[in-house]
């Protein structure tokens, strides 16, 4: 961090314990909850994190989100993309949903690939597509269904902030308004806005693990510059220089730097900037 000139870090697990049985993924998560919550304590002014939860157990989530909020002082929760091959736009998910709005705790989602996939052999072979391209993937699928299933629309205030600049959305978000014109038979029932509305309205944040100071103009651009934070991914190098990433963009102002370093980021997980 100090190498890198980050001075806090918000801290997550990757939710790798969707499959596991309810009494197994309810202690795991109470030792890394209680654990993380230990961690962060010790160096408060360094570290924060985010809760974690047993979402295959919606209403077990719900019990372990209200407690590592108003308990252990989380000021966020975590999530994959997915949970056991199940779309989060699921109704059986929205009593989480309700709780995290209630709450107003910030939602970080990181992928877990498309697992669905590995049978088919699609994303087998070089280039460890399962990853590259898997990860994005997911997320890119996670919001379009959070969007045309309505979920945003039913919790107006839930807040996501989605990793590696929210996947392939950002980039190609008007074909998702366009097929609503194009094919509106086939669409179902509408969302309230125009699926770009809600890439820039409050609800959806996205991270800074791009690759090229254009590629995060390009998100600027499109989610707005009051939409994006600083990710670092750690521990994996896929952006070992987040900070001079991020003074790299071409075109913004100091304002809109610092926004993106810290003031943004402060403001959604209730942190004094």
């Amino acid at each position: 961090m100090i190498q890198s000139g980050v001075d806090v870090e918000a801290l997550s697990v990757n939710p790798y314990w969707y499959r596991a049985e309810r009494d197994a993924a309810a202690e795991l998560i109470q030792v890394q909850n209680e654990a993380l919550a230990e961690f962060c304590a010790s160096q408060d002014d360094r570290f924060i994190a985010f809760a974690t939860s047993a979402l295959q157990y919606p209403d077990l989530a719900v019990e372990q989100l209200e407690h590592a909020v108003k308990s252990l002082g989380f000021r966020g929760v975590s999530v994959g993309g997915s949970v056991a091959g199940e779309d989060l736009a699921n109704p059986k998910f929205h009593p989480f949903w309700a709780k995290c709005e209630e709450l107003g705790v910030l939602v970080f989602m990181h992928p877990l690939g498309v697992r669905e996939l590995d049978p088919s052999g699609r994303l087998s072979g070089n280039g460890l597509l399962t990853n590259t391209i898997g990860n994005p993937l997911e997320t890119t699928i996670a919001l379009s269904h959070l969007i045309f299933e309505g979920t945003l629309d039913r919790f107006p205030g839930l807040k996501i902030c989605a990793a590696h600049g929210g996947g392939f959305l950002p980039s190609y978000a008007n074909r998702s308004d366009a097929v609503i014109t194009t094919f509106p038979d086939q669409v179902g029932p509408f969302p309230k806005k125009k699926p770009t509305e809600y890439i820039r309205d409050g609800q959806l944040y996205f991270d800074s693990i791009m690759f090229t100071g254009e590629a995060m103009r390009h998100l600027i651009a499109e989610a707005g510059i009051d939409h994006v934070v600083l990710g670092t991914d750690y521990p994996f190098p896929w952006n070992t220089a987040p900070v001079d990433h991020v003074m790299d963009i071409p075109d913004l102002s100091d304002e809109d730097r610092t926004k993106i370093l810290g003031s943004t980021a402060a403001k959604l997980l209730g942190m004094d900037a």
